[in-house]
């Protein structure tokens, strides 16, 4: 192109001096003021043109390099979807070709980058952990939306700000600044203070390599793990004080009847039904532990089946009638006023009868003698229902949401007296579920307790 406007230029000036040298040849006789205006409209007339000529060569030369210009702009801009059309000249054609074709793969390639970047944010987004990564100056470059739940703090507000402007609980800070002080990934605990209370596993790890400098923070919640080990730990202790409770008796029986009280009938009486009574709650609780195992485990391997309500409860007042009496209590089966006929439950016999005959032993156990014990049923569209009403002594409000729980007694000193597992209640709750069903409990203190069942109903 240089040499171009250099030969134009050239070509201009020697046509310019040819014509006035021309002039000046054909009229050397002339006066010299005469030759000199001749000149001067010679010399005028050449400029012009040249002026022209150089002005219509330059726009045709410089309007390729506007449109390049103008194209550069449109992709600096973002745009890359813009093409550079040229025509002219190859070297300009070219480089317009050229461009395009550079705007064309850098936009394939911020494709695949964003196409990768929504990619990762949809994996952290889906994360149970949350995640925070930072830079060598704190600052928060990225956080998913688990770690603003689990840490209580909005996200995208938190980019760009330090990881202390956006968390400023003092007991994570310390445990950032040990982290990024380490040579090593990180752990420890936190008990985040709400709300709600959280047990929170905090690892921080340093990028690897030099060329990214900061740390990735994971938080993963471990309050439910917790929670899991407590129960464990507050099972293992109950089932070692029931175990143990008896097993000191029955040891403390053979031991004076060793000792010399076999020889005396009344006492070795007295000392051998001990040793069966407790032997006996030994049994019931072992049982009971194999039951909510098995429920627990998932294998209990039901067989629902069209089973007659009415009848289930009459059976199971049946079987509980002679301990009623012992206890001067009234046992009152209420059916259903609007129905006509049967009944049906969706259910298998053996746990519903297990069920029936748990909630039917508690109220005898927990009912002062003289009292009144009803069981009454019901049906909607796709539920039958029985209720248990005792007027015994009730459950306190405070107690009431944890009668399900193993081994749990609202009164532990009058449960122990009154013998029992306490699992009775956990056992009833964890069959009526495999049974699709609910259980409920209602209660007042002093005036009595009602538990109610509600299970699928089958078809007529």
């Amino acid at each position: 192109m240089f040499w171009r406007l250099f030969l134009s230029y050239l070509l201009l000036v020697v046509a310019a001096v040819t014509l006035v040298g021309a002039v000046i040849h054909l009229r050397a006789e002339a006066v010299f003021w005469e030759l000199f205006h001749e000149v001067a409209v010679a010399v005028g007339v050449a400029v012009f043109s040249a002026a022209c000529a150089a002005g219509v060569l330059a726009s045709r030369l410089s309007q390729p390099l506007v449109e390049l210009n103008y194209g550069a702009r449109r992709l600096a801009d973002g745009d890359l979807t813009h093409r550079i059309e040229v025509g002219g000249h190859h070297e300009v054609a070219t480089l317009a070709g050229t461009i395009n074709d550079m705007s064309g793969r850098l936009s394939t390639m911020l494709r695949l980058l964003e196409h990768d970047r929504e990619q990762l944010r949809a994996i952290l987004s889906g994360m149970v952990e949350g995640v925070i990564a930072i830079d060598d100056r704190r600052r928060v470059l990225f956080a998913n939306d688990r770690a603003g739940k689990l840490l209580g703090f909005v996200p995208d507000q938190a980019v760009k700000q330090t990881i202390c402007e956006a968390i400023p609980e003092q007991p994570f800070r310390d445990i950032v600044e040990t982290g990024l002080a380490a040579a090593e990934p990180h752990r420890a605990e936190l008990e985040w203070k709400g709300p709600p209370v959280r047990n929170l596993a905090i690892y921080i790890s340093r990028f690897p390599g030099h060329g990214m400098p900061g740390a990735v923070i994971v938080v993963h919640d471990t309050t439910e793990l917790r929670q899991v080990e407590k129960l464990r730990q507050d099972f293992v202790a109950n089932v070692s004080h029931e175990l143990k409770t008896p097993l000191a008796v029955i040891k403390s029986s053979v031991e004076t009847l060793v000792d010399g009280a076999a020889e005396d009938p009344e006492s070795r009486d007295m000392f051998l039904a001990q040793i069966t009574r407790e032997a006996e709650r030994l049994e019931e609780l072992i049982q009971d532990l194999l039951s909510l195992a098995r429920i627990e485990s998932g294998n209990l391997g039901l067989e629902p089946m069209t089973l007659a309500l009415g009848q289930a409860i009459t059976d199971c007042v049946e079987r509980h009638q002679g301990r009623a009496e012992v206890k001067t209590l009234t046992m009152v089966e209420k059916p259903p006023s609007d129905v006509r006929g049967e009944i049906f439950a969706w259910a298998d016999p053996d746990a519903l009868r297990q069920v029936m005959d748990n909630l039917v032993d508690n109220a005898i156990k927990y009912t002062p003698n003289g009292g009144r014990i009803t069981v009454r049923w019901t049906q909607s569209v796709d539920t039958v229902s029985f209720e248990v009403e005792d007027t015994g002594v009730g459950i306190p409000p405070e107690d009431l949401q944890r009668v399900f729980e193993r081994f749990y007694r609202a009164d532990k000193a009058r449960s122990r007296t009154i013998g029992g597992t306490g699992l009775g209640l956990a056992i009833v709750k964890h069959l009526v579920q495999a049974m699709k069903g609910q259980v409920r409990a209602s209660s007042t203190v002093g005036k009595g307790t009602t538990f109610r069942v509600t299970l699928p109903r089958a078809a007529d």
